[in-house]
């Protein structure tokens, strides 16, 4: 199933808006029982949400739910059980058997990586079973490590999550929010930082910024183009070494290939086994 490249957040108290942001753009929607809702209205927030997913305009969601050391988690575990759940995303993921309460609800957990000790403990929690993404909450992570600045500030971190990620052979991590609502060239930089880092999504917080994360995370016609020649070039030789554009095609380009028609929907053939020289 190919992967989401953008994640929606809605809060859980508005459940009018979970319709149109099912109708951005966006691969995946995300309903916020946490840090959107306040505390005196999750219990509202929580029975408002459970009445939208069993209404005739359900669909599935993915819903973040508050952490494990809250009074909410408990009622928050009995709803992700609902059939509209598609996965839960949990926040202050930090211990492999904090996400095996969530994974027993039988949905796919987008772990939320956002604290020193998560960092600490990355490789355990992407390795827990169940975990489908690592997510970067760049933000709290921000304020935990006492860190000012989103770029170089935080680049060993996000290359630790890419990381993490391959070595526990789960889908390509989702990158944090970027605040800035109005600066369509910044959110663009923030999504093709990502990209080039090995994310394969990022967390959105409003609708509009939706199109350019997925822009950022689909290959564009050239780089499709590309590929699919490097794959027929590879099938037409059946085999043997074959050069294309005066490069050779040898099995990491073959593979890069099949990487970017994976990533843009498309079928990507293998091509015949190599035969030696």
């Amino acid at each position: 199933m190919k992967a989401a490249r953008s994640y929606l957040f809605v809060p859980a108290s508005r459940p009018e808006r979970i319709a149109k942001a099912l109708a951005s753009g966006a691969d995946a929607v995300v309903v916020d029982l946490e840090d959107a809702v306040p505390p005196e209205a999750k219990a509202t927030a929580r029975a408002q949400l459970q009445a939208w997913l069993e209404g005739p305009q359900a669909a599935p969601v993915v819903l973040r739910i508050n952490g494990c050391d809250t009074q909410e988690f408990g009622d928050d575990l009995a709803l992700c059980r609902h059939p509209q759940v598609a996965a839960v995303m949990l926040p202050k993921a930090e211990r492999p058997e904090d996400i095996a309460r969530v994974a027993d609800t039988g949905r796919p957990v987008l772990a939320l990586v956002e604290t020193a000790a998560a960092i600490d403990a990355l490789r355990a929690i992407a390795s827990a079973p169940g975990v489908q993404r690592l997510v970067f909450g760049s933000i709290d992570f921000q304020l935990d490590l006492g860190i000012d600045g989103e770029g170089e500030e935080l680049l060993f971190f996000r290359s630790q999550i890419v990381l993490a990620s391959r070595l526990a052979r789960l889908q390509p991590p989702v990158d944090g929010v970027s605040t800035a609502l109005d600066d369509e060239a910044l959110l663009r930089a923030d999504s093709e930082r990502a990209r080039r880092l090995g994310f394969g999504a990022k967390l959105c917080i409003h609708p509009r910024q939706v199109a350019a994360v997925n822009a950022a995370f689909t290959p564009d016609a050239q780089a499709v183009q590309w590929a699919q020649r490097v794959l027929q070039a590879a099938a037409d030789a059946g085999g043997a070494a074959v050069a294309l554009d005066g490069r050779m095609i040898d099995k990491p380009v073959i593979l890069r290939a099949q990487d970017i028609l994976a990533r843009a929907g498309q079928q990507t053939p293998t091509p015949p086994k190599e035969t030696n020289p």
